[in-house]
């Protein structure tokens, strides 16, 4: 009886024992200065901007240097870059881009695309907030409008492209995105939603 006794409270022991060194444990942090980070509105820099250079964010496309090669959507493994090319009808010897989409919900961000561009118009840039309330916004499209298509980029020789400095472009875009936007309609899917529905489909 009197060694059930011991056993009982030898038990309420313990727990009392490793109940408090887990509460001193809790009770020094209370006296200490907060560690905690408040992000993103009280950081003194912006995070972005504390990042290394070679940081590979979200991808950005200068298409004022554009020379259309496509060797960006060549180069990417799986896909994620979307270009499509033209020749200008007010000017048959001027190509244009019609189309510079890049999937950013599927990129890796592996930086095989920049290597080979010869004018540095695709880069990595050092933003990475890209939330959105549908997937579909994160497709990126440079070239906003097929309608009105970009005139590609001619390299002067002995002279680098003048490209606007790297994360500017991105920036203004993520400036102007709105989270809860309605998800973004494709030129294609637009057109196909433009028929007449009572038209016979063909094949």
């Amino acid at each position: 009886m009197a060694e059930a006794i011991r056993e009982y409270f030898g038990h309420i022991t313990e727990v009392v024992k490793t109940f408090w060194e887990g509460m001193t444990v809790t009770l020094s942090y209370m006296l200490r200065r907060p560690i905690t980070v408040q992000y993103p509105d009280r950081t003194e820099k912006r995070i972005a901007d504390t990042l290394p250079s070679r940081y590979r964010g979200l991808l950005e496309v200068d298409t004022s240097v554009c020379t259309g090669c496509m060797a960006c959507e060549r180069a990417c493994p799986i896909g994620v870059i979307k270009i499509a090319a033209d020749k200008d009808p007010t000017n048959p010897k001027q190509r244009v881009l019609t189309q510079f989409d890049i999937d950013v919900s599927k990129c890796m961000f592996c930086g095989l695309c920049v290597e080979p561009c010869p004018t540095a118009a695709i880069q990595h840039t050092r933003e990475f907030e890209s939330t959105v309330k549908s997937i579909d916004n994160l497709v990126y499209r440079w070239v906003p409008d097929p309608e009105k298509p970009v005139p590609m980029y001619r390299p002067v020789k002995g002279q680098d492209a003048p490209r606007a400095p790297v994360g500017e472009l991105m920036r203004k875009r993520l400036a102007a995105a709105v989270w809860t936007a309605p998800p973004s309609i494709f030129p294609a899917d637009a057109a196909k939603d433009s028929k007449d529905p009572s038209e016979p489909k063909k094949g």
